[in-house]
């Protein structure tokens, strides 16, 4: 395929949101954020282990592929991108087509349907994609409880104190004093739009972030850097009740 047939087709397939590189044609040139995503991972690329070698990677709202593609180049044996917006499953797979990268997957699906994947990744990918969810914690417990086997390089929107609060073990009903400090976890919810996109629905401060990072079951190795995390699976610390998690046993009621 030459220049310019690359060039007809990535023009057919936009407009495009990540800026890649197809042998010389750039798919997003006047990106807003410059050139998106390769600057951006410029600046926390050393989060990730430079050598992937047999390694499995699930990368989770892989848009155009520029993740995935990185990912490959690391040496991952396979890698696996899913997405929910066709057009930009049909962008990934031409780009591997012209850059001819081997060991990657696309399928069209979404956060909340990983357990249909029926397999475990040692480093998942859940960046960008916190913020456009109804559901954020929900899909947290997802990834962790099916298929995040090691490592997660997960970012998010944030805004607000960089301040993080050490919360106590529980409270008192009558107290309200650490709900008003600035380092209390929080998330700001979006009724309607946000930087004119109605897909935003949370923007979450730091601390929000990290507490339910820790509540959903993953340790912060390193991080935030440009709001990024690099995350390891650990235990929940405490239980978690939901529509995916066992239930403890019901007290018996006392005979009457």
């Amino acid at each position: 395929m030459n220049a310019a047939q690359i060039a007809e087709k990535a023009e057919r397939l936009g407009p495009w949101f990540q800026n890649l590189d197809l042998q010389g044609i750039r798919t997003a040139p006047a990106h807003f954020l410059g050139d998106y995503p390769s600057d951006k991972f410029s600046r926390f690329s050393h989060l990730v282990p430079e050598a992937l070698t047999g390694k499995s990677v699930l990368d989770i709202g892989c848009n155009a592929g520029f993740y995935s593609f990185e990912m490959c180049r690391r040496g991952a044996a396979r890698v696996l991108g899913i997405d929910t917006d066709s057009r930009y499953l049909a962008q990934a797979r031409f780009a591997a087509q012209v850059l001819d990268v081997a060991g990657v997957e696309f399928r069209q699906m979404g956060v909340y349907d990983v357990a249909a994947l029926g397999e475990r990744f040692d480093l998942v990918i859940f960046m960008g994609v916190l913020y456009h969810l109804r559901h954020p914690l929900l899909a947290l417990d997802l990834i962790r409880e099916h298929v995040a086997d090691d490592l997660m390089l997960f970012q998010t929107l944030t805004r607000g104190p960089d301040m993080v609060a050490t919360p106590a073990e529980d409270y008192d009903f009558s107290e309200d004093a650490h709900f008003q400090q600035p380092d209390w976890p929080r998330m700001a919810f979006i009724e309607r739009q946000w930087a004119n996109d109605w897909t935003n629905w949370w923007v979450p401060n730091r601390a929000g972030v990290e507490a339910m990072l820790r509540a959903s079951g993953f340790e912060t190795l390193t991080g935030p850097a440009d709001e990024v995390y690099l995350c390891r699976t650990a235990p929940v610390p405490f239980a978690q009740y939901g529509p995916h998690v066992v239930y403890p046993a019901r007290p018996e009621e006392p005979a009457r």
